[in-house]
This record gives C-alpha cells, sequence and structure tokens, in this order.
C-alpha cells in the first residue's frame, strides 16, 4: 500500500518513459486526474482516459511517441513536508519552459494560471 498517490503517478510515468512504453495504467483517483488533465493540456502526455472493471476505476495514460517529451518529473510537496506557496513566490521552471503544478482554493492549475488569477497554494510538483 502506498500513501502518497501523486508520488505513485510520477513514478509511473517516469518509469514507463524510461522503458519506453507508451501505455501506464494505475487505479484512479480524482487528484492523479486532475493532475494528468493539466499533463495532457501542456503537451507532456497524449491522453487520459478512465476505465472501469469489476467496480474499481483505473486510470489510463497514454505518453507521446517522442519520448524525450518528460526529462523531469518532481514531487516538491511530500506527505511528510508540505509545501505552500503565496501567488508572487509560485517559482518558474527553467525560466518558463517546465511547469509546477499547484493544488489552490479553485482546484488544480499550472503555476501560471495560479499567477494569473493571484492565487497561492500547495506546490505539487514540476515537471520539464
Amino acid at each position: 500500500m502506498f500513501n502518497d498517490s501523486i508520488s505513485d503517478l510520477l513514478t509511473r510515468i517516469r518509469n514507463a518513459n524510461t522503458a519506453r512504453k507508451r501505455l501506464v495504467v494505475m487505479p484512479y483517483s480524482k487528484m492523479k486526474q486532475q493532475v494528468a488533465d493539466i499533463l495532457v493540456s501542456n503537451g507532456f502526455l497524449e491522453n487520459v482516459k478512465v476505465t472501469a472493471d469489476g467496480g474499481f476505476k483505473s486510470l489510463e495514460l497514454t505518453l507521446p511517441v517522442d519520448q524525450e517529451t518528460i526529462t523531469s518529473l518532481i514531487r516538491v510537496s511530500k506527505p511528510g513536508r508540505r509545501v505552500y506557496t503565496s501567488a508572487q513566490d509560485i517559482p518558474l521552471v527553467l525560466g518558463g519552459r517546465g511547469i509546477v503544478i499547484v493544488s489552490t482554493s479553485a482546484g488544480v492549475m499550472t503555476g501560471r494560471q495560479a499567477r494569473k488569477q493571484n492565487l497561492g497554494g500547495e506546490l505539487i510538483c514540476k515537471v520539464w
């Protein structure tokens, strides 16, 4: 059993990318789906699909054909050490080439969107 579902998501994507797999299947959670949807909208993943099999939902992620799209996935806030930030202090990743995913009071979004809406929150992960 694992305690940190976001770390599990990032590790499965990282391992599939290293093994040159195109499809990743994992147990479903709403937070995982929101993070995966952000990764799709920013071009790091191709597709996200929710499937139900025997009463349990699964999340199927399709990685891009170009395996070099994802260079690094880093979990920032962990269960033992939560990291919060204000809207002005949301970090840029590689000078704006990467993204930071933030959990705000208005939902999960990228750092750019949170800065535009002047919302701070918990830094979930950095992707580039």
